[in-house]
């Protein structure tokens, strides 16, 4: 019992900022496609007006302790004129159980323009931020009394980041991929030390991420925008997000998304045993308030066992953006 407490432990830590049942540490939105700076620090400005989003996240509802989580962030051009230059600071709040984790990233990118018409960008970026992890031991209860394997107070720590990525987009096609967690121990094992309260107590794994996706008028009032997320930690199964959202008038977004793990790779976790790849299918939701509101909402089912336990996860996220003076809100960004 007391190798199983210290393993629960382990996990707990290590899955500090983990959301989902894909193997992946980082935090994860369903409605990432109507803010890629979650995923992309190249994708800070690409609006090219300042916009603000916040969310809110809910899993497993019905499970005592589930995760909640909430964001919030800002990017926008930092020269207007040439619009070369975007910036973007993101704000991210986690609690799972007695363990909660507050981080806060900048990100920056260089954004090429590829035609006279600058219906091209290519955009360059690079993020660091620092993550402050806690683990609330008073709140756990040990089997055995005073088992040294659980702490027997709060204790926490900091733990630096840096991220960088590539964002190529035009009006109807997007693609992207970035590596998060740069200052991590890289693909090697996690290894959770108790005893030892240190930047080494947490190690984090590296993550890929690969976005594309499209957008297709079907008519004057229709149009289809399906898109793709990638996620890759080296180590776990890979998950892959299905999207399709449909837009009408450019005002109310509607569609689904497939969340799904794949085994591409040998995986040695998965050696004698037999793993569910279902995850989870979303419904998504987005309405223009007005030029300048939007909101979003998403429902997640989970598919694999663990949906006779909980009754899904509520997704709210709001975004606003800021016009210059004096200046009218561009067209709609679909990206």
């Amino acid at each position: 019992m007391r190798n199983f407490k210290k393993n629960i432990l382990i996990i707990l830590i290590s899955i500090a900022g983990y959301k989902t049942a894909s193997g992946q540490q980082n935090i994860q939105f369903t409605q990432y496609m109507f803010n890629a700076l979650s995923v992309n620090p190249a994708y800070a400005g690409y609006k090219e007006e300042w916009f603000i989003q916040s969310g809110l996240r809910t899993q497993w509802v019905g499970i005592n302790g589930a995760p909640k989580t909430g964001s919030l962030s800002i990017d926008g051009i930092i020269d207007p004129e040439n619009k070369k230059m975007g910036i973007g600071l993101q704000l991210t709040g986690d609690k799972l159980g007695p363990q909660s984790s507050v981080s806060g990233y900048l990100n920056y990118a260089y954004r090429l323009q590829l035609d006279a018409f600058d219906t091209k960008r290519l955009s360059f970026g690079l993020g660091v931020g620092v993550t402050n992890y806690s683990l609330d031991g008073g709140i756990l209860n040990s089997v055995i009394k005073n088992d040294p394997s659980v702490p027997a107070s709060q204790f926490s720590n900091f733990v630096p980041d840096a991220r960088m990525g590539v964002y190529y987009n035009t009006s109807k096609f997007y693609a992207g991929v970035s590596l998060t967690d740069l200052f991590s121990g890289g693909i090697g094992n996690n290894i959770v030390d108790i005893n030892s309260i240190t930047y080494n107590n947490i190690k984090r794994r590296r993550n890929l991420y690969l976005i594309v996706g499209t957008l297709h008028s079907l008519n004057e009032e229709l149009k289809l925008r399906p898109s793709v997320l990638v996620k890759e930690d080296f180590r776990g199964p890979t998950s892959v997000d299905i999207n399709t959202m449909f837009i009408f008038k450019d005002k109310f977004w509607v569609g689904a998304s497939y969340r799904t793990g794949l085994n591409i790779k040998s995986e040695k976790y998965s050696q004698g045993q037999s793993l569910s790849s279902l995850n989870a299918v979303s419904g998504v939701l987005q309405l223009f308030v007005t030029d300048e509101l939007r909101v979003g909402y998403s429902y997640d089912y989970t598919l694999s066992g663990l949906s006779n336990q909980q009754s899904g996860a509520h997704e709210l996220t709001i975004g606003l953006t800021l016009p210059s003076k004096n200046q009218r809100i561009l067209s709609p960004r679909f990206f």
